[in-house]
C-alpha cells in the first residue's frame, strides 16, 4: 500500500556512529518495518480486482490531479511544483504522453473541483484521513459514509490531531540494505526512514521523512548521492501507530481498498502500526 507512511521508530544513531562530516543532523531513525523485512500488510490475503482496472482508476484519478494543478499554477511544470511532481509520477507509472497532455490542454475546460479531507475511524479504532477531489462535496461525503458503514468504519471529528503534515521523498528500496538507507537519510538532512510497498508491483521502497520545507533539499541530495527519486511532496504523517489483531488487519484492509477504489479518492492515509 504505497503512500501509507510508517513511523515506528525503532532506534536513534547515536554521535558517534556519525562518520559523515556534513553539518550536524537530528538522529535518524529506521522503521520497524524496514528492520523486520515486511509491513503491515504482508499477512493480509485479501483479493484485489483486475489489475487493468485498477491501473484505469489510478490514471484517471492522475488525470483529475493534472487539471486541478494546472488550474492553480498553470500548465507549466517549470512554474508550477505541484504539476511537476504530478508529471514525474506519471512518467514513473508510466501513464502515457496522450494522456498527461490532453489533461493539461483540457484543465481549463474541467468543471471546477476542490480538495477535502474527511476523518475517519476504521476497524480496530484505526484512524483514517481521506483526501478526495470532488465538484460536489455534500455527495462525495454521502460516498465515503456508505463505504465506512458497509465496511466497519464511520466518519469521526478529530483523527487530523493523530497526523501532522511532512515532506515525503519516495526512491526504490530493491538493493539497499538497512546501513545505506540510514546513510542515505543522514547525508540527505532526512529525520527518519520507512518502508513500504507499491500498490501495483509490491515492489519495496524507501521513504525518506523530513520537514515541509526541506523538501525539495532532500530530493536534491539524494539525487546527487546516485538515488533515483520517484516522487517526493507532502504527505500525512501519523503520530501514534494503532496496534490491530490479524482480523481487524484484514477489515482495515478491506476498508482502505473500498475507499481508494471510490473515482473521487485521491489517497487514503492510516495510523496502523506495522505487524510483528
Amino acid at each position: 500500500m504505497a503512500g501509507r507512511v510508517v513511523l515506528g521508530f525503532l532506534r536513534t544513531l547515536r554521535p558517534a556512529d556519525r562518520v559523515w562530516t556534513s553539518p550536524p543532523v537530528r538522529g535518524v531513525h529506521l522503521s520497524a518495518a524496514f528492520c523486520a523485512g515486511h509491513n503491515k500488510w504482508s499477512k493480509v490475503k485479501h483479493i484485489k480486482g483486475p489489475k487493468d482496472e485498477a491501473r484505469g482508476r489510478m490514471i484517471a484519478k492522475f488525470v483529475m490531479m493534472i487539471k486541478i494543478a494546472v488550474k492553480e499554477g498553470g500548465p507549466n511544470p517549470d512554474m508550477n511544483v505541484n504539476l511537476a511532481q504530478l508529471l514525474e509520477q506519471c512518467r514513473n507509472k508510466n501513464v502515457s504522453k496522450a494522456s498527461i497532455e490532453t489533461a493539461i490542454k483540457n484543465a481549463e475546460k474541467a468543471k471546477p473541483a476542490s480538495r477535502h479531507v474527511f476523518e475517519a475511524r476504521g476497524p480496530g479504532g484505526c484512524l483514517l484521513l481521506i483526501e478526495v477531489l470532488t465538484e460536489n462535496t455534500a455527495r462525495s461525503q454521502q460516498d465515503v459514509r456508505r463505504i465506512l458503514s458497509r465496511n466497519g468504519g464511520m466518519l469521526s471529528e478529530g483523527a487530523r490531531h493523530n497526523f501532522t503534515r511532512r515532506g515525503v521523498v519516495v526512491v526504490p528500496g530493491r538493493d539497499v540494505t538497512s546501513e545505506r538507507a540510514l546513510e542515505l537519510a543522514i547525508e540527505a538532512g532526512a529525520e527518519d526512514v520507512a518502508e513500504t510497498q507499491d500498490e501495483e508491483d509490491d515492489a519495496p521502497l524507501l521513504q525518506f521523512i523530513c520537514d515541509n520545507a526541506d523538501t525539495w533539499k532532500v530530493r536534491t541530495a539524494l539525487e546527487q548521492l546516485g538515488t533515483k527519486v520517484t516522487s517526493a511532496g507532502s504527505e500525512f504523517v501519523p503520530r501514534v501507530l494503532m496496534p490491530l489483531d490479524p482480523e481487524q488487519l484484514e477489515a482495515a484492509s478491506a476498508l482502505i481498498e473500498a475507499l481508494s477504489d471510490c473515482p473521487e479518492v485521491l489517497r487514503v492515509w492510516d495510523n496502523i502500526r506495522p505487524e510483528s
